[in-house]
């Protein structure tokens, strides 16, 4: 096990994890504390703290061995689905404590909410473009959306711009849930893309 975790680098993606929730602890309250500002100032801390940590648990889901991985004799789906949810876990107990309050706005269940969806798409990304340019396809995505999503929450946006939904938006949930779910399990079946100039 111990093995395992370090030919990964989970240790140092967990540390990084920590390192991520804590920051955005302090940004979120520094944020509150501006003059004019409120609560609903922490939006740049509920989708881009997410997005960081899903990166740094993305970097490690690349595999050393991936020849011997996949002639194992037992099957390597439940150490890679085990992998992934761990961390994730982790994550959104951190960002749950880093953020909390306000469920109907920029909270809690925000954060929450973009911490599954963006683990799981990087999941995916680590599955379809490797595990060192997993962070990538989340990134575009969280910058196109946070420069091109409505003012105005709800309606349409709510499925296409999850990320910059208050809380109890349930389009932006049942986005945000599937992601995960398609991506862990895209992940945990298939395992990482292997690329050239990978060891």
């Amino acid at each position: 096990m111990r093995l395992y975790l370090r030919s990964r680098a989970l240790p140092g993606a967990l540390a990084a994890l920590v390192a991520t929730a804590a920051a955005g602890a302090w940004a979120a309250r520094w944020l509150e504390s501006l003059p004019r500002f409120d609560h609903t100032a922490r939006l740049p801390v509920v989708v881009l703290g997410p997005l960081l940590a899903a990166a740094a648990v993305g970097t490690s889901l690349h595999t050393p061995s991936d020849e011997l991985d996949r002639t194992a004799v037992r099957a390597w789906w439940p150490r890679r689905l085990a992998h992934l949810l761990v961390p994730a876990a982790l994550a959104t107990l951190l960002f749950a404590l880093a953020v909390p309050g306000h469920a109907d706005e920029f909270g809690v269940l925000a954060v929450v909410r973009n911490t599954l969806g963006l683990m799981g798409m990087t999941a995916a990304a680590a599955a379809v473009v490797g595990a060192r340019l997993s962070w990538l396809p989340p990134a575009f995505f969280v910058g196109t959306v946070y420069l091109a999503a409505p003012s105005r929450p709800g309606g349409a946006a709510q499925w296409w711009a999850w990320v910059m939904q208050p809380g109890p938006q349930g389009g932006a949930w049942t986005m945000a849930v599937g992601a995960f779910v398609a991506g862990t399990g895209l992940y945990a079946w298939r395992g990482v893309r292997r690329v050239s100039g990978e060891s």
